[in-house]
């Protein structure tokens, strides 16, 4: 399927650029005109765009993909992988919410997407590290927003490191909303050891805690272990769940399962 020509948006054919590497591991220049139906000009443009931003990696004639933990962990990229889900899921983890409390999100693109549903919840302090939230926020008059500081990282457009890792010890909020790379039926995982230990600080943080993930994340695992699924007082998947593992998670902790996806 090709993007045919410029009728795509530009968005629309990085994202099938990204897609095609990603399955192939590498794609030439040639190929890639072919399959956007642009000129190898802007195809060039789109390829040294996708390379700074870190998604894919550019070799003369064409790119290959990054090594997973990479692309999986740029921000770019999370930005437009299942959109349809994290909506789903941000609309069940409302319900968790209540005007007055305070909530702590991560640096996940599915924080972000329950972000853009906290102008209607009314009064809330929202404490996160990821600066696309407090763009999403930083205007709204019934939310109090605290930005986590410490060593911003290009990769996950948010702020890490030991600074924000003390910062985030100094907090006691109500809830705390998070997602990661994988999970299996007993324990949840990300590829980078620097965001545990984020992750994990954040978890201790809320009185609740609550695991948004969606199906692509389910019954996999990635390099580091970041905490014990029963460490979580809820999780919301969306499906399709394979049943023998959504039951060995529930005894585990209380499941939900978002019923917009």
């Amino acid at each position: 399927m090709t993007a045919q020509g410029p009728r795509a948006t530009r968005q629309q054919r990085q994202q099938m650029i990204v897609d095609h590497v990603l399955e192939r591991g590498d794609a030439s220049v040639a190929e890639l005109t072919e399959l956007t139906g642009v000129s190898v000009m802007t195809v060039h443009r789109d390829i040294s765009e996708l390379a700074d931003r870190g998604i894919l990696r550019k070799y003369h004639g064409g790119v290959s993909a990054q090594p997973s933990t990479v692309f999986e962990s740029s921000s770019d990229f999370r930005l437009h992988a299942h959109p349809r889900s994290k909506t789903a899921l941000a609309e069940e983890a409302v319900s968790f919410l209540a005007p007055g409390m305070s909530v702590m999100l991560d640096d996940s693109t599915t924080a972000l997407a329950l972000a853009r549903l906290l102008p209607g919840v009314g009064p809330l302090t929202v404490v996160t590290n990821y600066r696309l939230i407090t763009e999403e926020l930083r205007g709204v008059e019934d939310i109090r927003l605290i930005s986590i500081g410490g060593e911003y990282s290009r990769t996950h457009d948010s702020w890490i490191g030991l600074p924000a890792l003390e910062m985030i010890a100094g907090f006691s909020v109500d809830v705390t909303v998070l997602s990661t790379s994988a999970m299996t039926a007993a324990m949840t995982y990300h590829q980078e050891q620097e965001i545990v230990a984020v992750k994990r600080a954040m978890r201790e943080a809320g009185a609740v805690s609550v695991l948004l993930m969606d199906q692509s994340k389910v019954g996999r695992s990635a390099l580091h272990r970041m905490e014990p699924v029963e460490s979580f007082d809820h999780v919301v998947l969306t499906g399709p769940v394979d049943d023998e593992l959504l039951t060995a998670m529930s005894k585990r902790t209380d499941v939900r399962m978002a019923t917009g996806s």
